[in-house]
C-alpha cells in the first residue's frame, strides 16, 4: 500500500499531458508521469519516492506504436516489455528484455519505464545505445528528436517536466550480428552482475554493459581497445583498463567477482562474433 494519496490522471493526447504537468506544478503540486507503475509503486511503498499526482502515459498512441518499416523501426515509450518480446521487431532488444525480471513483471514493466527509471540496470537502454538510435521526447518546449547519445549519459537526462515518448532505429542494424549475455549470481530472474550486449557493423564490434559501473554505458574507448589487431586476452584486460568508473562492488557480487564475470562474458561475445578464442 502506497502511505500517501495521489491523484491518477490519464490524458489522451500528448499535449494534454503536457499541460496537466504544467497546471499541477502551477497548483504547487508534485506531478510524475507514469508508464507501467512497477518502479513508482515500489519505492513509494519503500518511502523513497513521492508525488502528489501520476499522469498515465499508456493511452498516448505515440507512445503504444510499435513500427518497422523498410528504413525504419520505431518502439513507444508505453509498450510492455513483453510486448516487444512477443514481436521480435529487432532480435537484439528481444533477447535484452527477455533477461529482464519474469513474465508477470514484463507484462507491467514498460520500455520508457525501464529506460527512464531510478533503478540503474536499464538494461532495455543498451541495444539503442548500439545502434546509436534517436530518441523522441515530449516537454513544455513541445516535441524534439534527438540522438540518444546526447540525452543518455549515466541515464535519460530529462527535466521532470519531459518524458520519452519513442525510440527509433535504422533498420540496418536489425541485420546485424549479435550478441547478448546476461550473468547473475543465482537464479534467473535477478539484478545482473554484469550484461553485456554487442553486435557487429563494418567489422567492427559494438559493445554496451550493464551491472559493470553504476550505471549502463557504451565507451567508445572500451569499443576501441577491443578492435586492436592483438590477442585476445590482452584485447580484453586493456578495454577493461578503459571502464569509465570503478567496477561496482555491492550485494550482488564484489568488484573482483565481477570482473572474473566480464572477462568471461566478453570473452564468450567476442568468440561469437569473430569465431575466435583465446
Amino acid at each position: 500500500m502506497i502511505p500517501f494519496d495521489v491523484a491518477y490522471y490519464r490524458p489522451s493526447t500528448i499535449e494534454e499531458a503536457v499541460q496537466l504537468f504544467s497546471s499541477l506544478e502551477a497548483e504547487g503540486k508534485r506531478p510524475l508521469y507514469y508508464g507501467g507503475g512497477t518502479e513508482f509503486i515500489t519505492l513509494a511503498r519503500l518511502g523513497r519516492t513521492f508525488a502528489d499526482a501520476v499522469i498515465d502515459l499508456k493511452s498516448l498512441p505515440e507512445c503504444r506504436i510499435l513500427s518497422v518499416t523498410a528504413h525504419e523501426l520505431t518502439f513507444g515509450a508505453a509498450l510492455s516489455l513483453s510486448t516487444i518480446e512477443e514481436a521480435n521487431s529487432f532480435p537484439l532488444l528481444t533477447k535484452a528484455v527477455r533477461e529482464i525480471a519474469d513474465r508477470t513483471a514484463r507484462n507491467q514493466i514498460t520500455l520508457g519505464g525501464n529506460i527512464c527509471g531510478r533503478i540503474f540496470y536499464h538494461e532495455a537502454v543498451l541495444p539503442f545505445l548500439l545502434a546509436d538510435s534517436r530518441v523522441v521526447i515530449a516537454g513544455k518546449e513541445g516535441i524534439s528528436e534527438q540522438s540518444i547519445h546526447e540525452v543518455f549519459e549515466q541515464y535519460m537526462r530529462l527535466s521532470p517536466s519531459q518524458f520519452l515518448v519513442q525510440v527509433k532505429i535504422d533498420a540496418v542494424y536489425n541485420k546485424l550480428p549479435y550478441v547478448h549475455t546476461k550473468r547473475r549470481q543465482q537464479g534467473n530472474t535477478g539484478y545482473p552482475l554484469v550484461t553485456v550486449a554487442a553486435l557487429k557493423k563494418d567489422e567492427k564490434l559494438r559493445v554496451a554493459f550493464s551491472g559493470v559501473c553504476p550505471f549502463p554505458f557504451r565507451s567508445l574507448e572500451v569499443e576501441e581497445r577491443l578492435n586492436r589487431k592483438l590477442p585476445l586476452d590482452v584485447r580484453i584486460a586493456n578495454a577493461i583498463e578503459a571502464l569509465p568508473s570503478p567496477v561496482l562492488d555491492d550485494i550482488e557480487g564484489s568488484a573482483n567477482y565481477r570482473l572474473f564475470v566480464l572477462r568471461h562474458a566478453l570473452l564468450d561475445v567476442i568468440t561469437a562474433l569473430e569465431g575466435e578464442s583465446a
